[in-house]
């Protein structure tokens, strides 16, 4: 029994409402204009005739089989979908939690403070602020509070970081 509630575990993708919206969004495109897209694809290059060396119609049976792939991949990601906010709990503020935005300094390097967003895996866009919670810096953060100083080990080496900031 326990083995089926790790598997449920494992399988939770944990995402703020706005990545679940645009998860939605990017099913309904898919489905929607995608598929219809390839569909003509398809049927264009069928009317080229010979299949077998015919390159236009081998490309869109390749983004057919993409585009079915993601299909499946978003709705296993929206079916286990699990709401993501930092505004949670009796903790609120108190320490870092997916969800939360944490300005923190590389102590190492003596950087400028920056603000990053704690998100799920599929949400995450460094260039955006957004780092994950599976990422050295993500793992290394969480729990923490103001103040406190904690080491990441990345490929680069060890850094130290100083929380300064939680919201």
């Amino acid at each position: 029994m326990s083995k089926v509630a790790d598997d449920e575990i494992l399988d939770e993708t944990l995402v703020t409402k706005e990545g679940l919206k645009k998860l939605q969004e990017e099913l309904e495109e898919i489905k929607t204009i995608k598929r219809k897209e390839v569909a003509l694809r398809l049927k264009e290059a069928i009317s080229y005739g010979d299949l077998s060396e015919n390159s236009e119609y081998q490309e869109a049976k390749n983004e057919q089989a993409f585009i079915e792939g993601r299909v499946l991949e978003l709705e296993q990601m929206i079916k286990n979908a699990k709401i993501i906010s930092g505004k949670s709990g009796d903790s609120k503020g108190k320490d870092v939690q997916i969800g939360s935005t944490v300005t923190i300094r590389n102590k190492t390097d003596g950087d400028d403070p920056i603000a990053y967003t704690i998100v799920g895996s599929t949400e995450a866009d460094p260039l955006e602020k957004k780092i994950s919670n599976e990422s050295p810096v993500g793992k290394g953060v969480l729990g923490k509070e103001k103040g406190d100083i904690f080491e990441v080990n990345t490929p680069a080496g060890i850094f130290k970081y100083e929380v300064l900031k939680i919201s």
